[in-house]
């Protein structure tokens, strides 16, 4: 049996014996009832979950930390928590997680309200990566906004000033990316997952990227992607912690350069993103 029958078919029970241990005589304590249980797509949607909603939320991340949503599949303890959840928050921008998972996800709660944080936002050439830039993250954060206060209307006051206070968070990195990237003219920078496009396109950087549409990469890729380095002066190649690709190795041997990390989905958003813009500075330099 395909694993996706296999684990749908988990799902399932498990959305039964959901059932059976709310209607039983043995249902544990579900804590406060005031506040939200809210499940997010990806450590970064939880991330902003948390800052909006702060102690009225109490959020569950489906792709954990360490996990790609390119090819995770959802396991059992996430799943109890969707048949107990208010809200679900997906990115809504075509991650492979959602495309293939999601509607087995809803089904295990069918009482369940879902926020779209890609809301207003336009998606360019099908690259689902929108929390990676800064400016997209603010209409994001108005999205996740909107969908908690109309599932708790009571608290809207609460939930608008904790948005306010994180919008100002957000320009402010805005700004200072922008300063940072001020005044370079050689505003490449060579990556093994095109995971910042957004980012890029927002800073008017060029992303070189060896793998695309995250198939395999080939050797004339390979070359291409060292020549391309090489003519642009260019010391580094950008991988995910999340990736052991020999082959970021190989290219930066080649361009006589190194390997630099930068993660593409940060629990902690402003605090990362600060970094992956010092890094991509050491390239512009």
């Amino acid at each position: 049996m395909p694993a996706k029958k296999i684990i749908s078919y988990l799902l399932s029970i498990i959305c039964i014996l959901g059932i059976i241990q709310v209607q039983g005589c043995n249902k544990p304590e579900s804590g406060n009832d005031d506040i939200l249980k809210i499940i997010a797509s990806i450590t970064t949607v939880a991330d902003f979950v948390k800052q909006i909603g702060s102690d009225k939320v109490e959020v569950t991340i489906m792709v954990p930390p360490g996990y790609e949503p390119h090819s995770y599949e959802p396991t059992t303890s996430p799943m109890i928590s969707v048949s107990k959840a208010d809200l679900y928050v997906k990115v809504g921008s075509g991650i492979e997680f959602e495309a293939t998972w999601l509607d087995d996800i809803l089904a295990q709660n069918k009482d369940m309200s879902m926020i779209d944080c890609s809301m207003g936002i336009e998606i360019i050439d099908e690259d689902p990566h929108i929390w990676n830039s800064p400016v997209i993250a603010k209409q994001m954060v108005m999205n996740i906004y909107n969908g908690l206060v109309e599932a708790d209307p009571d608290n809207a006051g609460y939930y608008h000033a904790n948005m306010q206070s994180y919008i100002t968070e957000l320009e402010e990195l805005n700004s200072y990316v922008n300063g940072l990237f001020e005044g370079y003219e050689n505003r490449n920078f060579l990556i093994y997952h095109p995971a910042f496009g957004y980012f890029a396109s927002e800073y008017n950087l060029t992303q070189l990227s060896v793998e695309e549409e995250g198939k395999e990469t080939t050797a004339q890729k390979i070359r291409e992607c060292i020549d391309a380095a090489i003519a642009n002066n260019l010391n580094y190649i950008f991988v995910s912690p999340y990736e052991t690709s020999a082959y970021a190795k190989t290219i930066a041997d080649e361009i006589g350069g190194s390997v630099l990390y930068l993660d593409p989905l940060p629990s902690s958003y402003i605090a990362n993103m600060r970094n992956v813009a010092a890094s991509i500075a050491l390239e512009l330099e």
